[in-house]
């Protein structure tokens, strides 16, 4: 199936509506059926033009677009997350990547609920329901504050687990440095893990073959004027499905189409400042999706070698946008980190 297949544009709006509906934070736990019609129809897709080397494998079969969420399930998926009524429930924060808003991770806030775990997505400023001048954001901590002013308003002897994707990655550090007491562990999923004094666009300029991809599907935006430096950046359309859905269902790629926005540019390019003793001390896991042409795998290994993490991950067949492609297989894995026993980040559990 195509990109250029017409979708229904009912479809479309309902789906935006119950992604809207599922993040915001007002909802109660089980306080409505989250378990809503989504479509997991299957297309092969194959590397775009930018990659030559690698093509993806044909599914085996097709999944029928009426398979409702709460059929899913992973065997024992429950058992994996059950309450016994002692423990407190396990409390995962999503921040989602450059361009996305809270809204992409409306399986996974599902499926987490249906597994008993308290669950909150964040847009980050600027993002999906947070609406400001893109052009005002001039640092991580403006990007980042959402993200910041929810952690802070956490009580005391509250933890959470952060889940970040591509450059949410970049807040989620800044998060674990700025309050590392309200972080038990952190998962990067595809995400930009930076070590200490270093930008996100440090990272990507190393490898000139990424440079090239994303030059061809990102235009900068220069708020400011052609003089001075861009202000965001904003994905070409046309090429969103090759570059960061080419295994994610169609109707996917459609929702995504019409909700991505622009990604501001200065927090890509300001430096982190990450220690030891805080952002070093919270246990890190990394998830590698190997049919990534956003974020490479070559480029996420270099990642994981200049700071390893306690654990890394391989989410097979995975594009960049494993909440939409492989939510099943995501599930698991954040439920695996988060049964990891907790000890300080280097140090073998």
């Amino acid at each position: 199936m195509k990109a250029s297949n017409v979708f229904d544009e009912s479809y479309i709006k309902q789906q935006a509506q119950i992604a809207s509906m599922l993040y915001h934070h007002h909802l109660q736990n089980n306080g409505g059926d989250l378990l809503l019609q989504l479509d997991r129809s299957v297309s092969t897709k194959y590397p775009p033009p930018f990659s030559s080397s690698k093509k993806l494998p044909r599914r085996s079969r097709s999944v029928s677009s009426s398979t409702p969420l709460s059929s899913m399930h992973l065997p024992n998926l429950q058992d994996a997350a059950r309450n016994d009524g002692k423990e407190k429930k396990k409390h995962f924060v999503l921040v989602h990547g450059g361009g996305f808003g809270a809204w992409c991770w409306y399986k996974i806030i599902a499926l987490l609920k249906e597994a008993n775990c308290e669950v909150d997505a964040i847009d980050l400023t600027g993002s999906g329901a947070n609406f400001c001048d893109i052009t005002s954001i001039k640092t991580i901590a403006q990007y980042a504050k959402p993200l910041i002013d929810f952690l802070a308003n956490l009580a005391d002897d509250k933890e959470v687990i952060l889940v970040g994707h591509d450059v949410g990655g970049v807040c989620m550090s800044y998060a674990m440095e700025m309050n590392p007491s309200k972080v038990s562990r952190a998962v990067f999923v595809a995400a930009t893990m930076l070590s200490n004094g270093h930008s996100a666009l440090d990272v990507f300029s190393k490898q000139a073959s990424l440079t090239e991809q994303n030059q061809r599907a990102q235009k900068f935006v220069y708020g400011n004027g052609k003089k001075q430096l861009p202000t965001a950046m904003e994905y070409d359309k046309s090429l969103l499905e090759d570059f960061l859905f080419n295994q994610t269902p169609s109707k996917d790629v459609a929702l995504a189409s019409v909700s991505m926005r622009a990604v501001p540019f200065a927090p890509v390019t300001e430096k982190l400042c990450l220690s030891a003793e805080k952002y070093g001390s919270i246990p890190r896991f990394y998830v590698k999706t190997d049919y990534d042409f956003a974020i490479p795998e070559p480029l996420q290994e270099a990642m994981i070698q200049s700071d390893p993490p306690k654990r890394v991950f391989q989410l097979k067949g995975a594009d960049h946008s494993p909440f939409f492609s492989k939510p099943q297989a995501l599930l698991r894995l954040l439920l695996e980190t988060s049964n990891t026993p907790q000890v300080k980040q280097g140090k073998e559990a």
